[in-house]
């Protein structure tokens, strides 16, 4: 029996391995996404145009200026007056203006004394790109606010990426929606294709039990999927310099048990889907549009209201994708993110046990 398992196993593998435009996809489509979301799609701020006000060109405020043009996130414009702030920012030919106050060495020298005073500096974005003016500010503030002049400014400091890279956010969320794709979306086509041809009912026939042919057609994709898995981690670590010391065990662990999950959900869309066009609509209605708008893989889950914020709860990419950040950004070790572990492991036996009783059902 053992034998004749192992022979069905072999017998998907190379059915998929004979499948090359199969093979592409689930191969270089993670590769793709990785590079493109890394390097080509960015959140990061790298070029803000910035056009200075200083009433009085102070030998501090040339020191200032002179900071922000060696900054390599930064251009300097120029110089301007006061009255041509709206005309620079109207053009496009500034994305901010920097503001010294006339009194900037006065106002420094009283807030180190402790003399709480008005600002000696004040950013005016323009605020028609939302990120780009949130991020900016970020970036002016690390800018200005160091050495002699960092009592004008908040103290601020960036925990885990400093340099506010959008790969290191990108990252995760492309795992979670990596392993979804092929795992479940993949694994549900496979066996509805066998549903649809009608050979299905061939090898029900055969001496094995239906659910290890069930198993049979599941495990190839799961390895193809930790394949995957070792790919994105080399790129991550490599090529987008995402640090990975010491926690390469509790990604793998957390990554295995979404993987098994994903398997799972992918047998659940099989059981209700008659066709493969039918089984591409469910995986893009239940598994992509709720799996990015609901995981935090794009959108802060803290901004939805009140009354919608239990939903992303039922998302396993939510857990996930939290987790995995957790373990590869923060460094924290698996103990940190077991609450999470133990989420997705219920979801899992729960999913598991539900799908292979409807299937079962349907064979019946």
């Amino acid at each position: 029996m053992k034998n004749n398992f192992l022979s069905f196993v072999k017998k998907e593998s190379l059915h998929i391995l004979r499948d090359v435009r199969t093979m592409m996809i689930v191969l270089l489509i993670p590769v793709v996404l990785m590079i493109l979301f890394g390097f080509a799609i960015s959140t990061e701020v790298n070029n803000l145009d910035v056009a200075v006000v200083a009433p009085n060109r102070t030998e501090s405020v040339r020191q200032t200026v002179d900071r922000l043009s060696r900054n390599p996130y930064f251009t300097l414009i120029d110089y301007i007056d006061n009255n041509d702030i709206d005309k620079v920012l109207r053009s496009g030919k500034a994305n901010v203006v920097v503001l010294f106050d006339e009194d900037y060495d006065k106002l420094l020298a009283q807030r180190s004394e402790g003399i709480d005073t008005k600002p000696a500096v004040q950013f005016i974005f323009d605020a028609s790109n939302t990120n780009l003016a949130q991020t900016g500010a970020i970036y002016l503030q690390n800018a200005i606010a160091t050495e002699h002049s960092q009592q004008e400014m908040l103290n601020m400091h960036l925990l885990y990426n400093p340099q506010m890279k959008s790969a290191y956010n990108f990252v995760p969320g492309i795992m979670g929606l990596i392993f979804i794709l092929i795992c479940a979306m993949m694994t549900s086509i496979s066996i509805v294709r066998e549903k649809e041809v009608g050979t299905m009912e061939v090898l029900l026939v055969s001496p094995v039990r239906p659910i290890k042919i069930i198993l049979a057609k599941m495990i190839p994709y799961f390895v193809i999927s930790c394949i995957n898995l070792v790919t994105i981690l080399l790129i991550a670590r490599y090529l987008l310099y995402i640090p990975l010391d010491g926690v390469w065990g509790g990604v793998i662990v957390m990554s295995i048990v979404y993987l098994l999950l994903s398997l799972a959900l992918g047998l659940f869309i099989s059981t209700v889907s008659s066709s493969q066009v039918v089984a591409l609509l469910v995986s893009a209605m239940v598994l992509l549009l709720p799996m990015m708008m609901l995981s935090g893989m794009l959108f802060p889950l803290e901004n939805l209201p009140m009354i919608l914020k239990p939903l992303p709860n039922i998302v396993p990419a939510r857990w996930y994708i939290d987790a995995i950040r957790k373990l590869m950004i923060m460094g924290l070790p698996l103990s940190a993110v077991m609450k999470e572990l133990i989420i997705l492991v219920i979801m899992a036996f729960v999913l598991m046990g539900i799908s292979l009783k409807n299937f079962k059902d349907k064979l019946e």
